[in-house]
């Protein structure tokens, strides 16, 4: 029997499965669209498609990314948010209310903020008070708790968030009640803020607690049902679960704090880029997404992703950037990504002023694109690209998906040309010109923005739609390498299988760095050293394969906010030194200056508990010689590109044809099953030894 790891991502437009071959490394692809009203019936499709396809196969585990959680707190259709009550210290019960200072639209003088996810009369206080240094002031009266279960019990509450002041530091009283909620109703879900965010900053511990409780019943049931589902297809797999820093964790896990998971699918395209790097010797990577909804970036700095402790969960974006204010903030580590609205879906439009827009709605999976016959009559920059010449009507998804190009036309002349009274042509660069200048943009943010300078990168482009444009996005910021990878459609759920299992702790310190015991600070990491062994033997993870990061968050005194900083092990005088030089040259980078007689502050400890899991193991192949033969040029047909404004007459390759050390001149298309890479005039095309496309811009050109 062939034993396989099997991964399913849930996109947009399209759900992937890729199983992995654990005896010989072969990688089996299936790919069909996405029911976004019932997620769960595309991944069953997936599994049911792949068992057909391999009559003797032995599941050994299913690795799960969702965006479940995401569509749930901004409202999806189908998706009904559970009764959820607070239970806060007296006087705080408003706290979630109130929340901060910032306004998301700073001269909207009727500024909508975003929908309370838990109502005033289900927010509820107890007497109790813990003073500053985790003294307790007043105790718990646990009477009072006692009769808030029957008030619970009557309004039909279905999970609690506890978030009771400086319970970051003691928790006593949050434990306590916790205990009194689970034995008096055992099927309620409670949401600990000591255990889900033990940090200082009562708003945000409060709402990620909140956060946390809202999800527990819809990710908890979800992940049941399709555990469920997929044992009656005759799967016994443990099902693992992507997670927002990157890693995977096991169901149970994940159904005590959801808030982890809620960046699930596009971590793991970050953590696909980051093993290719590894395994082609590349230290800095920007990786780059385009799906069928949106387009995602990345960055990996010295092979290690970077990565952020807070995120504005369902927030509005704008030009690629979260809209501070316009969501609910979560204190959980989030892989730094930015995003924008220009999936191959995106719908173009034209403005009153006559302007061609494209985005922020898409077409989605259905009714999808005009080209798909769907019923779509909006043109996206997937029918953008076919009028174009880009994509081959025939050969969507290996020619099993049926395409319509006149539909294309119809759409882009009826909706953009009759408006502006431009050309076909131009209508549709002018699509795909607007979409590639959204997304250097984003780009930008997690690289420059970041202190980081894109020339200095190598852009890994994946998702259905990402090869096409990654010639374009390179020259825009000054790279001069790309590479597409196998797979590039299937590239996130690729990730999945080479994500390792990943559990974040942090204890708060508040200490000058100059008063820091190292002593007391060691001991703090080795407890927490010690829950993070103890979670990763829950998951099964051997002694072998644990791996433990140790990082604090350190800022100058009197800053707000604060930077995360490596540490070695132990943790005395020389790491201290060390560390807080390391926060001087990070602060210079990141904000452009750095004030080394200023004290800086030790905020928290943080450790990352790593559970190492077996990687792919991708085949290498000999090299052959550098050009391609004659029979790998399928078709030639006219492209547009942008350099000549013009169509010229291009060749087609095959990309299953083509063999390790092949060259190729652009202009040039290269299609296959799940992606096109357009190749433009002054790249070159190589095939290496993995496989991968690797694309350089001719000497001169940059």
């Amino acid at each position: 029997m062939v034993k396989y790891r099997v991964s399913i991502d849930i996109g947009g437009t399209f759900t992937d499965l890729v199983a992995l071959n654990e005896e010989d490394g072969e990688v089996l692809n299936i790919k069909v669209p996405s029911t976004p009203k019932e997620p769960a019936r595309a991944v069953i499709r997936t599994f049911q498609e792949f068992l057909r396809k391999t009559s003797e196969a032995e599941v050994l585990v299913v690795i799960h990314a969702t965006t479940i959680a995401t569509n749930a707190l901004l409202g999806q259709l189908n998706i009904e948010l559970p009764t959820a009550a607070l239970i806060a210290t007296k006087g705080f019960r408003d706290i979630i209310e109130i929340g901060r200072q910032r306004r998301h639209q700073l001269y909207n003088l009727f500024i909508q903020k975003p929908r309370t996810l838990i109502p005033r009369r289900l927010r509820f206080e107890v007497e109790e008070r813990t003073g500053s240094k985790g003294e307790i002031l007043m105790p718990l009266n646990k009477d009072q708790v006692k009769r808030l279960v029957q008030q619970l019990e009557g309004e039909n509450v279905k999970t609690v968030a506890v978030a009771l002041l400086f319970s970051y530091i003691n928790q006593l009283h949050e434990s306590e009640i916790g205990r009194i909620l689970k034995k008096s109703l055992p099927k309620i879900f409670v949401s600990l803020s000591s255990e889900t965010a033990p940090e200082y900053r009562e708003y945000e511990r409060t709402s990620t607690a909140v956060v946390n409780a809202v999800l527990m019943p819809i990710v908890s049931n979800y992940l049941n049902d399709l555990q469920t589902n997929i044992r009656k297809l005759g799967v016994k797999a443990p099902l693992c679960i992507m997670q927002s820093d990157g890693g995977i964790a096991t169901k149970s896990t994940v159904s005590r704090k959801p808030v982890g998971m809620v960046e699930s699918g596009p971590a793991a395209g970050v953590i696909a880029s980051a093993f290719y790097g590894n395994l082609l010797g590349i230290e800095n990577i920007l990786s780059f997404d385009m799906g069928g909804t949106t387009a995602k970036a990345g960055a990996i700095k010295k092979t290690t992703p970077e990565v952020v402790s807070e995120y504005e969960v369902a927030g509005k974006v704008h030009s690629g950037r979260i809209v501070k204010g316009s969501g609910y903030p979560v204190r959980y580590p989030f892989i730094d990504l930015a995003e924008c609205s220009a999936g191959g879906g995106t719908i173009a439009w034209v403005d009153e002023g006559k302007a061609i827009q494209v985005g922020p709605i898409s077409a989605g999976a259905e009714p999808g694109p005009a080209c798909y016959g769907m019923g779509g009559k909006q043109p996206t920059v997937t029918d953008a690209n076919i009028v174009l010449g880009r994509l081959n009507p025939k050969y969507v998804l290996g020619g099993e998906m049926r395409i319509y190009p006149k539909l294309s036309e119809k759409a882009i002349l009826e909706n953009i040309c009759e408006k502006t009274q431009i050309g076909l042509t131009e209508a549709a660069a002018g699509i795909i010109k607007i979409t590639n200048s959204a997304m250097a943009k984003i780009l930008r943010i997690v690289s420059v923005e970041r202190g980081h300078d894109p020339r200095t990168f190598v852009l890994m482009c994946f998702g259905g739609a990402g090869p096409m444009h990654g010639c374009a996005l390179a020259e825009e910021l000054g790279i001069g390498e790309i590479v597409v990878p196998c797979n590039p459609g299937l590239f996130s759920a690729y990730g999945l299988l080479a994500a390792d299992f990943r559990n974040s702790f942090v204890k708060p310190i508040m200490k000058l760095m100059d008063e820091v015991e190292v002593k007391k600070v060691e001991n703090a990491v080795r407890k927490l050293e010690f829950k993070g062994l103890k979670l990763l033997e829950r998951q099964r993870v051997q002694k072998v394969n644990m791996r433990f990061i140790r990082q604090v968050d350190l800022r100058y005194f009197g800053q707000s906010y604060e930077l995360t900083i490596p540490v070695s092990t132990p943790f005395n005088k020389e790491a201290l030194y060390q560390t807080v030089e390391n926060f001087h040259k990070k602060h210079q980078a990141v904000y452009g200056y750095a004030v080394k007689d200023e004290p800086v502050e030790l905020v928290n400890v943080r450790l990352v508990a790593v559970g190492l899991v077996q990687k792919p193991n991708l085949k290498e192949r000999p090299l052959h010689r550098e050009e391609p033969l004659k029979e790998t040029v399928i078709a030639e047909r006219e492209v547009f590109f942008k350099q000549d404004n013009d169509y010229i007459q291009t060749p087609i390759y095959r990309r299953e044809k083509l063999k390790a050390g092949n060259m190729i001149n652009g202009p040039a298309v290269i299609e296959q099953y799940d992606a096109t890479t357009v190749v433009y005039p002054n790249w070159t095309a190589s095939i290496d030894n993995f496989g991968n496309i690797v694309l350089s811009i001719k000497k001169g050109e940059n």
